[in-house]
């Protein structure tokens, strides 16, 4: 244990697929704890999203790197048994397999929790273990969708639109995360470990919380205050965000329309509220003159809150974001060219000579090695399909 990786020493078993439950079994490595992957012999099927390099995707490496992985079949007699030699060693245990389906398995907490008292247990599901949509399949649209997210999220066209950032996936990993966090905490003085459950449902009205709060007793989301929003340039999108009178009277000067901040249709927040089509309108007139860079430096001088809209690309190589820091260029099994992968904030940044995401099965000889089973032993568990490697 050290203050970089107050994890060291800890063993994660991950038993989890896709994103959720593998990114917080990520984050617990990347804090110092030994994290297996144990994945079906063909893979994770975040592996298999498009397009996939080698045995990665976008998706598997984000949540994979630094873990070591067995590709298992679990539902054989010889593959259950790899499954509770890991598990006896391990200090934390995720699945993230729909309700029921663990049991059935045989590596419900009712089993394992007896069997290993010191043993945090982490299920991830879609919609929660109880309640009637337990049993549907749940991937993070659905519960944009399900969560209210997606009714606010209106395109061009009027339809509502989900993210393509995987938002509830996300949350779910860091909520799962901060829950284990707290679980290490706590069975420090009194020796227990303990069963949490985690859902993208529970994850993403969390996330939600203002907007569900808010539209749940006034409901739906109406601007509350103008101008606020993204406004079109001579080359692109730039978003514009006033909040007092005196940020409108700056923003005025900035646009050379000093007098609009004394026009008495636009002089308060209310009024610019009441009138807001014909102020946005005419910002709008004087923003399409100018390019993105001369609205970017011109408001940004002027203290107005402003940004450009800016593509992925943009973004990793703004120089901002080089100078901090925060992205790490990480090659993967597959392809040649880097991955930007953005360091995780409050956690040691990535370095090229770290672990990286393991291709399926890569660790199964030396975590098997680890667990006692000799070199013929693993040699038939191959030849029987039970392992791959």
């Amino acid at each position: 244990m050290s203050f970089d990786k107050p994890y060291e020493g800890l063993r994660v078993v991950d038993l989890s697929q896709g994103v959720a439950g593998p990114y917080c079994a990520m984050l617990l490595g990347l804090h110092g704890a030994e994290v297996v992957k144990i994945e079906p012999l063909e893979g994770d099927w975040s592996r298999q999203l498009m397009p996939a390099y080698g045995d990665n995707t976008a998706f598997s490496v984000a949540a994979n790197i630094g873990k070591k992985s067995i590709a298992l079949d679990i539902k054989n007699d010889a593959g259950k048994e790899i499954v509770d030699r890991l598990v006896a060693g391990a200090d934390i245990f995720l699945q993230g397999f729909r309700p029921g389906v663990i049991e059935r398995l045989g590596f419900s907490y009712d089993r394992l929790g007896p069997l290993f008292p010191k043993l945090i247990y982490v299920s991830v599901s879609g919609f929660g273990q109880r309640g009637p949509l337990r049993d549907k399949p749940a991937m993070d649209p659905v519960l944009q969708a399900f969560t209210g997210f997606m009714s606010e999220n209106h395109g061009p066209d009027g339809a509502p639109h989900r993210t393509p950032n995987i938002v509830n996936d996300m949350a779910t990993a860091l909520y799962a995360q901060q829950a284990v966090a707290a679980a290490l905490f706590a069975r420090k003085d009194d020796g227990r470990g303990r069963h949490i459950e985690v859902s993208l449902m529970e994850a993403a009205a969390n996330l939600q919380a203002v907007r569900l709060m808010s539209g749940h007793r006034d409901g739906p989301f109406k601007v509350s205050m103008v101008p606020n929003g993204v406004f079109e340039t001579k080359d692109g999108w730039i978003q514009i965000v006033v909040i007092r009178d005196s940020d409108f009277a700056e923003l005025c000067e900035a646009l050379g329309r000093p007098g609009l901040a004394d026009d008495p249709d636009f002089a308060t927040a209310a009024a610019r509220l009441k009138n807001g089509r014909e102020l946005e309108r005419r910002i709008g007139e004087v923003v399409r003159t100018k390019e993105n860079d001369y609205w970017r430096k011109k408001l940004t001088e002027a203290s107005v809150q402003n940004e450009v809209v800016q593509d992925y690309q943009q973004f990793v190589e703004h120089p901002h974001v080089k100078e901090t820091g925060l992205i790490s260029w990480l090659v993967q099994p597959g392809s040649e060219t880097p991955w930007a992968v953005p360091n995780v904030p409050g956690a040691p940044n990535y370095h090229s000579n770290d672990p990286i995401a393991p291709r399926v099965g890569q660790h199964s000889r030396e975590i098997l090695n680890s667990l006692g089973y000799s070199a013929l032993e693993i040699d038939n568990l191959v030849k029987e399909s039970i392992v791959s490697d």
